[in-house]
């Protein structure tokens, strides 16, 4: 299926008159698709799994900013180190402390976002209040990490009230906890982008309205 030019461009236009970064989620997406894409202007780009992310970077511009959304094993943090944006789904001290660990070998800075469990789902990945406090206390010591925010997802959820309330959740904590200046609250995608924008969110993750549902 090709990507959905004319509702990508409306989208873009519309989120950059927000300030609102878009990031097209292109996992289990062909090269040729992504490469449509950013013909069109789009350059920054998600994925989940590690080594569909490393197959699909040789293949394509490197001038791509690569977001790393899904969740991430330690054995997998050095692949991806050397040439990633962002990673969005740091939920322990141990994967922060291996990112550190690889990025200091390539004398790299690694910008991250602290993933916060606000889903009523098991199935969701993330840090609840109390551990993102001992996390944030940790990370002065690890010289190469940046830290940018916070992303969360909502549950997957019909009742809009359910999902408001979760970002709503991970906005007051992002307001207590996140960086003083310049930060990134992550949250909202294709289902769900707009109240997450209306509950804070400055960086959207959005797959299925830029490249048509997934198979």
């Amino acid at each position: 299926m090709p990507v959905l030019q004319e509702q990508y461009l409306s989208l873009r236009k519309d989120l950059s008159k927000r300030k609102i970064c878009l990031v097209a989620v292109s996992k289990l997406k062909p090269v040729l698709e992504i490469q449509e894409l950013y013909d069109l202007g789009q350059r920054d780009f998600g994925e989940n799994y590690v080594q569909e992310l490393l197959e699909k970077a040789e293949h394509l511009p490197n001038d791509i900013r690569w977001h790393y959304i899904g969740h991430l094993q330690t054995n997998k943090v050095k692949q991806i180190v050397p040439f990633v944006q962002l990673i969005h789904s740091v939920d322990s001290l141990k994967l922060a402390e291996e990112i550190n660990k690889q990025a200091k070998k390539i004398d790299k800075k690694v910008d991250i976002l602290l993933q916060v469990y606000i889903a009523e789902e098991e199935t969701k990945f993330g840090l609840d209040e109390e551990e993102l406090k001992a996390l944030l206390e940790k990370l002065p010591s690890l010289s190469h990490l940046r830290y940018r925010g916070l992303m969360g997802m909502a549950s997957f959820s019909d009742d809009p009230a359910q999902v408001r309330k979760e970002f709503s959740q991970l906005n007051q904590l992002f307001k207590k906890y996140g960086p003083d200046e310049d930060g990134i609250l992550s949250m909202g995608m294709s289902s769900d982008h707009e109240i997450a924008i209306e509950e804070g969110s400055n960086l959207v993750r959005i797959g299925s309205l830029i490249f048509g549902e997934r198979k």
